[in-house]
Parts: structure tokens; sequence; C-alpha cells
């Protein structure tokens, strides 16, 4: 592939990393789609990079909600509040496109504890540990997204 695409799909990539932190857009998708075309246009080896690259984003998309899930629950986040939390989340995700998820996610945590009789403090608390557990899936994500680029450029390399 010659430098100017080669440049195109590290800027594409480069705009997938920002999404993954600031979780605004679909970084990894961005990310998979820019590596995608680059294996497209590339053909023969690249295809298996790309499979490399997807596999990393998957993984990491599944390890950041059971970590996540598992702190939230070590912390004392009941089930219940957790699943009613994951689907306001969901829907706010179609309110607000990307950020509604983890507003509506954290929103609902608090209100939830404070419906089920706890105080302000313990309620905050639950929330913080749901904004820690949001962190969480940030850092995952981003470790995730971070390994596709750098399979990318090994691919780039050996190609």
């Amino acid at each position: 592939m010659e430098l100017p695409q080669d440049l195109f799909i590290a800027l594409a990539l480069l705009i997938g990393v920002i999404g993954s932190i600031i979780q605004i857009y679909p970084g990894a998708l961005i990310i998979a789609g820019a590596i995608g075309v680059w294996a497209a246009l590339e053909g023969g080896s690249a295809w298996a990079v790309f499979a490399i690259a997807v596999l990393a984003l998957v993984l990491a998309g599944i390890v950041k909600y059971l970590w996540a899930g598992k702190y939230l629950k070590r912390d004392g986040v009941p089930n219940m509040t957790i699943v009613l939390a994951l689907i306001v989340g969901f829907i706010g995700f179609f309110i607000l496109p990307v950020i509604g998820l983890p507003i509506g996610f954290i929103l609902t945590v608090y209100v939830v504890e404070l419906m089920r009789g706890n105080k302000h403090e313990q309620a905050w608390a639950m929330t913080i540990t749901a904004l820690k557990a949001t962190g969480i899936t940030i850092i995952v994500e981003l470790a995730g997204s971070l390994l596709a680029c750098g399979i990318w450029v090994i691919g780039l390399i050996i190609t």
C-alpha cells in the first residue's frame, strides 16, 4: 500500500482510540472498520491481521463488562439495581447516542438505591462504585483499541 493510504488508516485509528477514551462515539468500531478497509486494500495476509485485531476488540468488549460487573457485585450493588441500570442505560444510548449509556446507568443506580430505602450517603456510595465501574470499562476498551492498533502496525510491517 502507498504511504498516503497508510496515513489515512493511521488517522482513522487515532480517531478510534480517542473515541475509546471519550466514549462519545464508538471507537472500537472505527478501529475495526479502518483495519478492515486496510485489509481490503492490501489483501492476502492482511485479512489475518484484521481477524486478530477484531478478536482483540471483541475480547476487550466482553472483558470490560464482565470485569465491571464483578466490581459492582464486590461493592454490594444488588443484581436488580445492575439490571435496571443496564436497561435504562441501553435506552439512554438511543436517546443520547453513546453517552446516554453511562449517564443512564449511573443515574439509575442512584435513583434505584434511594427507592430501595438507602440514605443519600449509601446511594451515593453505590453511584461512585458505578462511576468506577464505568472507568474500568473505558480503560479496558482503550487497552483493546491500542492492542488492535499495535496489531495493525505489526501487520503493516510484515505484509
